[in-house]
């Protein structure tokens, strides 16, 4: 399986990054080896200083699909969970600078701390989901799908315009703004319309 990654997908975030708007949906990956499940801790890395939470909305690919009409997008996916693209913002920020490729940053061990997830057919209107997240009690990110500037299925389409997607991919839709950094001891708790999908400490 992969972990494909929507950047600047958020305006409020995109403003608080002093990044441009895209003009189409920007994606980078995370390896396998990325993925922490079922709650378990997340360890903070030696080779960073200012590791980020983002929190972010996660689509489960259900079926293989390549070049993927956008009115076809939505049978390719069937449950919906949170998850956090923890990022090492100097190592992001460093390699920004010198205009080298900052994968290092995004794709270390255990930096995509994934939920449980919910059937789809829960949700009554996939572009109306609130999620939240919380840090040691603290709502400190609060979004909702309506205001992703590419949606579910424009997501799903235009990815597989460039690489095939498999069953059991995970796909991160973007962040709202709010990302901010953690240290040892911090507890993040995620939401979706009010209920509790993740709990991570870090350690």
């Amino acid at each position: 399986m992969k972990i494909i990654c929507i950047g600047r997908n958020y305006v409020d975030h995109i403003k608080e990054l002093n990044n441009a708007v895209p003009a189409s949906p920007v994606f980078f990956l995370k390896p396998d080896t990325a993925l922490v499940i079922r709650n378990r801790p997340f360890y903070y890395p030696s080779f960073s200083d200012n590791i980020h939470y983002e929190v972010e909305l996660v689509l489960k690919v259900c079926k293989v699909g390549k070049n993927i009409r956008k009115k076809f997008a939505s049978t390719y996916y069937d449950e919906i969970g949170i998850g956090l693209d923890m990022t090492a913002r100097d190592l992001q920020d460093a390699a920004k600078s010198k205009g080298l490729p900052w994968d290092v940053a995004k794709g270390f061990d255990q930096s995509a701390p994934v939920s449980r997830f919910l059937p789809k057919e829960q949700f009554s209107d996939l572009k109306n989901i609130n999620f939240h997240l919380d840090l040691n009690g603290t709502t400190v990110q609060k979004g909702n799908s309506s205001l992703m500037l590419y949606d579910f299925d424009d997501i799903i389409s235009h990815i597989s315009m460039f690489m095939t997607v498999r069953t059991g991919d995970y796909i991160f839709t973007g962040t709202p703004a709010g990302v901010g950094p953690v240290k040892i001891g911090d507890k993040l708790e995620a939401f979706i319309e009010g209920e509790k999908m993740l709990s991570c400490t870090v350690k």
